[in-house]
């Protein structure tokens, strides 16, 4: 049996297709809503049994950081908590607030300029699904423009559907061995590399109890330093296992399918580079300085599990460096699902700044300070 993207597009449907939309009620132009600050816009809240198939939204409002300040929540099958709870531009693939283009088969920020959000994960339900989305941020959202698509069923009869799940996580790393050591294994800059026979310092993607299998993780690195981001391997402990675990990576750039410290766009269905440093703006490049969105997605191989899964990466190797990381990981589980890391508040969701040329060169004045001074080049190691 065929399990590629189009396997199930000949199969007829007894359901019905539904959508709820911002159309004008009254044949108007005016397809939207408006969100004040510190509301909460239900924009679905349906009965009964379906699939949400499609969800598109656009947004506008003078607030720059509206990507991060609004947030957006699915429940199903009358769970209390939410199983779907993240600020809306992490989840649909755009982080640190901004508008960019991203492509990928589940999520995409289509053209004009990442304006457009788009998911097709599809989202099944039994006994109701309800999606609200919360703004958070000190402006109006004066236009919000939105489809939610989904089959309706008068029961759902495939066995064993999970519930979408999606978690918002972000954290400043730091160190965990010494010193920030970490580029290439070979090159080990400043000492030998430490070992790391554990996941307790990692990063963590999401920790899952109930049955059921990750899907894939979007993953936004802000490095404040030139060295490489990566080497961090990926550690998914299934089931309460021990470390190392039966699905163990070797490597940042590894895990999201590319190779060699990468530093371009790569947008496949499935993985890729979305946004890369200085290629989205004018400021100088060095190194790997700045803000890079990686991501990858398990369509043809989700990470299954029957009790629990502890999912996440390690912050260089070892957990070596300082990055400040945010993620939305994707999977499906049944419920009762446990609920989700609190959110963090708006100040917190703030982005560090971008390292500027003015930090590099007072690095590089006190650099020459603790050597003595002089005309020094910057290459003496004495």
């Amino acid at each position: 049996m065929s399990h590629g993207p189009l396997s199930g597009i000949a199969r007829i449907s007894g359901s019905k297709s539904r959508r709820l939309s911002s159309y004008d009620r009254s044949g108007g132009n005016a397809d939207f809503i408006d969100i004040a600050p510190g509301e909460t816009a239900t924009i679905a809240d349906i009965s009964g049994a379906g699939i949400i198939t499609h969800l598109w939204m656009t947004i506008a409002s003078p607030d720059q950081m509206i990507r991060r300040n609004l947030v957006i929540r699915m429940f199903w099958d009358g769970q209390e908590h939410a199983s779907v709870e993240s600020p809306i531009g992490d989840f649909f693939g755009q982080g640190w607030g901004l508008k960019y283009n991203f492509a990928s088969m589940p999520l995409a920020a289509a053209p004009k300029n990442g304006n457009a959000l788009v998911c097709y994960f599809p989202m099944p339900f039994s006994k109701g699904a309800r999606i609200e989305i919360e703004n958070q941020g000190p402006e109006a959202v004066r236009s919000f423009y939105f489809y939610v698509d989904f089959e309706e069923y008068t029961m759902i009869s495939e066995e064993n559907l999970g519930r979408f799940h999606a978690s918002y996580r972000q954290e400043l790393t730091t160190p965990e061995s010494y010193p920030e050591n970490d580029v290439e294994a070979e090159w080990e800059i400043l000492a030998p590399y430490a070992k790391n026979p554990s996941d307790e310092n990692n990063y963590v993607w999401c920790e899952c109890e109930g049955e059921g299998h990750f899907v894939g993780v979007n993953m936004y690195i802000g490095n404040p330093g030139p060295i490489w981001y990566g080497e961090g391997d990926d550690m998914f402990l299934v089931d309460g296992e021990p470390w190392p675990g039966s699905v163990h990576g070797t490597g940042t750039e590894d895990y999201f399918n590319m190779s060699w410290c990468p530093d371009e766009h790569y947008q496949h269905p499935y993985f890729g580079a979305a946004r890369v440093p200085g290629v989205e703006n004018d400021s100088p490049r060095f190194g790997w300085i700045g803000r890079t969105h990686c991501y990858r997605f398990h369509l043809e191989d989700p990470i299954r599990f029957k009790k629990s899964l502890r999912a996440s990466i390690e912050h260089g190797h070892a957990n070596s460096l300082c990055l400040e990381i945010a993620s939305v990981a994707y999977w499906y589980q049944t419920l009762p699902s446990k609920p989700l890391p609190p959110l963090p508040s708006p100040a917190d969701r703030l982005p560090r700044p971008e390292t500027r040329v003015q930090e590099i060169h007072r690095w590089r004045d006190e650099w020459r300070k603790s050597k003595g001074g002089g005309p020094l080049w910057g290459n003496e190691k004495a």
